[in-house]
């Protein structure tokens, strides 16, 4: 009796270790603890996980912090199975903040594959981001002894965080500030990274004891680093129109879907910086793998995908033209620098020139004024086009901005300069003066030219001297008319009646 109580006893224990194992996961045959083949626990032993829909931030990140490692890094597909094992096809939906895959919503009964692919998964192991909006943004965290601890503000810099950021698969850093996450609930770590910026891992870097032992609140430090450059754009003369590719396991793969294609396109113009999306296509190609995003997603890595071969996608962003350049010149000289801007002297002529990169044929320049309805536009020529002003006044006074329009994929496109903020300010010399010293200047430089380049006949030294006077004489013409013009009606009168 006692014997038969504590068998059943035993196999009620044994029964509920099996239950609570069951579909629990691990990573075998990586370089470190948190990387490696997918594998899950199911009746009594563990296979390998063929699901075919995976994503790097939701089950990835999952499995990750199953394991107690850090931040998804990489995901890819696995080698077909080669001993003979049949793995588990596993139909699951996790959200991304379970704690395990057992609390990830399973559709129905696990199956069995065969000959299927297997899933590979690396994840950081000793620094994550948590509490971010994507996997490349959150509050800074490393692991030490067994438990994750934040990073005080003062104990961190742009160096170290180049650092976290390469680690994590991500871009550069584009934000940094305490408190920008939260606050961690457990401890505070308790040294100063020293990171040169080229280190492969934060707890490679230098570390030293920190000179106060207190982390205020609010001082946790909140990372935010850059997209990785891992999608693109090819075939449509810009970066922001074309074929959609991803770099994944070495090699840039086409990019497909099915019945969500303009959220895919949505995710792919935001991630590359290139506003929203003005059209999608399929057919681009008929080897795309395919890919399923909400539309939400920072990042195409965080949709889920399949390797199913669908058509690629051709989609058009918003972005798509450069921005134009702005400049002004002046032939006289009549500019000077300063912090607020150019500053043109009042009675000089100058020109503004739009100018942008020869990404398409066509397109027209519109100049607008800021402060004013006036407005000019002028066909792209090579690109560019000028806009000529005679004489400077106080109307000119403003800012000016250069906007390039153009109908490419059957649309209209437009961009826009900075602005140019013109300053109108009096001359140091009057108008009239500088005008009569280019004329004398024109002059010494007509009869050089004739000393010099005249031999010095008896014949030719005349026509020398008739040469020269003519010139002299249509200089001084000049320079009345210059002072004429420059005077005005009443003063040019009063001069004729002198005469």
């Amino acid at each position: 009796m006692t014997e038969s109580l504590s068998s059943s006893v035993l196999t009620t224990v044994f029964s509920s270790l099996l239950f609570t194992a069951e579909l629990s996961v691990r990573l075998v045959d990586g370089t470190t603890s948190c990387s490696g083949t997918v594998e899950v626990f199911y009746r009594g032993e563990w296979t390998g996980l063929c699901s075919s829909w995976w994503s790097i931030m939701k089950e990835a990140k999952v499995v990750c912090r199953e394991m107690d490692c850090g931040n998804p890094v990489s995901e890819s597909r696995g080698p077909l199975i080669e001993d003979g094992r049949r793995g588990v096809t596993l139909f699951s939906i996790c959200r991304g903040n379970e704690s395990s895959i057992r609390q990830c919503d399973i559709l129905g009964e696990p199956g069995f594959c065969d000959g299927g692919y297997y899933h590979h998964v690396t994840c950081s192991e000793s620094v994550r981001l948590v509490d971010g909006a994507g996997l490349c943004s959150g509050r800074v965290e490393v692991k030490s002894y067994q438990s994750w601890a934040s990073v005080c503000e003062a104990d961190f810099d742009r160096q170290d965080a180049e650092v976290v950021c390469g680690e994590l698969g991500c871009g550069a850093p584009a934000a940094l500030q305490g408190g920008l996450y939260g606050e961690g609930e457990g401890q505070t770590w308790d040294k100063e990274f020293q990171c040169k910026g080229k280190e492969s891992l934060l707890l490679d870097c230098d570390t030293s004891d920190r000179e106060n032992n207190t982390c205020l609140p609010g001082n946790a430090v909140g990372l935010t680093c850059s997209e990785p450059d891992d999608v693109r754009l090819v075939g449509g003369g810009s970066r922001c129109a074309g074929g959609v590719e991803w770099y994944d396991q070495g090699e840039w793969r086409i990019v497909g879907s099915f019945s969500d294609v303009k959220a895919v396109a949505a995710v792919v113009c935001r991630q590359l910086g290139c506003g929203s999306t003005v059209s999608v296509l399929s057919g681009y190609t008929t080897k795309g793998f395919r890919v399923h995003c909400s539309g939400s997603e920072r990042a195409l890595r965080e949709c889920s995908r399949s390797y199913d071969h669908l058509p690629g996608l051709t989609v058009i962003c918003s972005d798509l033209l450069v921005q134009p350049d702005i400049f002004l010149t002046d032939p006289m000289g009549g500019v000077s620098r300063s912090h607020q801007g150019p500053e043109m002297f009042r009675g000089y002529n100058f020109t503004i020139t739009c100018s942008t990169q020869p990404q398409y044929p066509g397109g027209s320049f519109l100049l607008t004024f800021t402060g004013s309805n006036r407005t000019q536009t002028q066909p792209a020529v090579n690109h560019s086009a000028a806009f000529l002003f005679p004489a400077a006044d106080d109307s000119h006074q403003g800012n000016y901005s250069c906007v390039y329009d153009n109908y490419v994929f059957s649309h209209n496109f437009s961009s826009e300069s900075e602005l140019l903020s013109l300053t109108i300010t009096a001359s140091p010399l009057p108008a009239f003066i500088i005008r009569h010293v280019v004329v004398l200047l024109i002059l010494l430089t007509a009869i050089t030219t004739s000393y010099l380049y005249y031999k010095p006949t008896r014949r030719q030294k005349r026509v020398n001297r008739v040469s020269s006077m003519d010139l002299y004489v249509n200089a001084m013409e000049m320079v009345s008319l210059s002072s004429r013009a420059e005077a005005g009606p009443g003063e040019e009168r009063a001069a004729q009646g002198t005469e």
